[in-house]
């Protein structure tokens, strides 16, 4: 995982906010270096070197998740302000949008949700991941968690949570995640593996953040900081 070189106080994290001295970290993988993206782009990331090679931006920025603005060279900035990291570690240039589905089953003191074991970063996460090109959000919704879990929900109508940038670990000033989170509602458990890009599938007692907090950690894991928002947003509509 990229760690920060470049720390941001919150009073200059506004890109609105003149900070002469402000020097970003390069977060750009070898694979997405304007050099290798000559002799080859990866499947899963445009081929623009920068975004100065992007020309469809008024197309990118209608179909935003979270509105964002661009700056005088015409690339795009993260809508949360300042980053400290530069460059692109993820698919596209400006907004790359994810679709995280959270399962929960049961109720009470017998609710539980299901989390993933990420084989990228290793940590317990909601399963999800990006929306595919000509793809929308619900149809990525069922297709993650089938491809993650095994648990096919595409006879459900899930509970649309919110559409937020979500504070992903390669996120820059100029490339980061925006997710549609949605929440399933089950009777009860159903069977869950790992596969693709999950190590693992397992149910977590869900009765509050503070308690999977717990339950993942006196089981030697961690819970994904990024998620944490997300999933006590599900909490706080089953509490109504």
């Amino acid at each position: 995982m990229n760690e920060t070189t470049t720390t941001v106080p919150a009073e200059l994290r506004d890109w609105s906010t003149d900070w002469p001295a402000y020097a970003p970290e390069d977060v750009t993988p070898p694979e997405l270096r304007p050099q290798a993206l000559a002799l080859g782009v990866p499947d899963w990331a445009e081929a623009a070197p920068t975004p100065a090679d992007v020309h469809d931006w008024a197309r990118r920025r209608k179909a935003a998740l979270v509105p964002y603005e661009l700056d005088a060279r015409g690339w795009p900035l993260h809508p949360q302000g300042r980053t400290g990291r530069t460059g692109r570690n993820l698919g596209k240039w400006g907004e790359n949008q994810a679709a995280d589905p959270i399962v929960v089953a049961g109720t009470g003191r017998n609710r539980q949700v299901l989390l993933i074991t990420r084989s990228d970063i290793l940590v317990e996460a909601i399963p999800g991941g990006m929306v595919d090109p000509g793809e929308t959000a619900p149809m990525a919704l069922v297709r993650e968690l089938r491809e993650e879990t095994g648990v096919d929900l595409s006879d459900h109508q899930p509970i649309i949570l919110g559409r937020d940038v979500v504070d992903d670990w390669r996120a820059s000033d100029h490339a980061w995640v925006a997710s549609t989170s949605a929440l399933y509602l089950l009777p009860a458990t159903v069977s869950a593996a790992g596969a693709d890009d999950a190590l693992e599938a397992t149910w977590w007692p869900f009765g509050s953040l503070d308690q999977l907090d717990a339950t993942v950690s006196a089981a030697g894991r961690t819970l994904y900081a990024a998620h944490r928002p997300l999933l006590q947003r599900a909490l706080d509509h089953l509490a109504r």
